[in-house]
């Protein structure tokens, strides 16, 4: 957990602040609803504010910043336990950046799309008519009527 920051007296004509070490971890989540080629989504601790958010960007790694808008994502308090008592999910800060002018982001494709040309009789031509009859085989039945497989009549 972040604690609280103390940042030291400004005095004018002393040096600019420096950031060496921050107290705080930005999380850089990939958004459920789509967003613009310029804005990442990012889930911040509470104790974060817009301003700290900007100048965590800005000064440690260099990325011009246009906006920041937050919300509070509220944790789900109605489920229990085994012992019949509330879990609460904790809160948490959701930070929405816009870039700069003409900065885009998107994120890298981990998991492209195997080249679908394959030789006959390869093994991955046979494990894919494998795993086609498999996905075949475990089909439910059209005429049991969603009863389930375990059900016999």
């Amino acid at each position: 957990m972040a604690s609280k920051v103390i940042y030291p007296l400004y005095q004018l004509g002393n040096p600019q602040l420096r950031v060496f070490r921050t107290n705080f971890f930005m999380t850089l989540v990939r958004p459920g609803k789509p967003q613009p080629p310029d804005t990442v989504q990012f889930r911040i601790p509470m104790e974060m504010t817009k301003f700290d958010v900007q100048n965590y960007l800005q000064r440690i790694y260099n990325v011009p910043v246009a906006a920041v808008r937050t919300r509070i994502q509220y944790g789900n308090n109605r489920k229990r336990n085994h012992l019949h008592q509330r879990v609460k999910v904790p809160d948490y800060k959701v930070a929405y950046v816009q870039l700069g002018q003409g900065q885009t982001f998107q994120f890298p494709d981990l998991f492209p799309e195997k080249d679908t040309s394959v030789e006959s009789g390869s093994f991955e031509e046979l494990q894919d008519e494998f795993m086609e009859n498999e996905k075949q085989r475990q089909l439910k039945d059209p005429r049991r009527g969603g009863l389930n497989d375990w059900f016999g009549l």
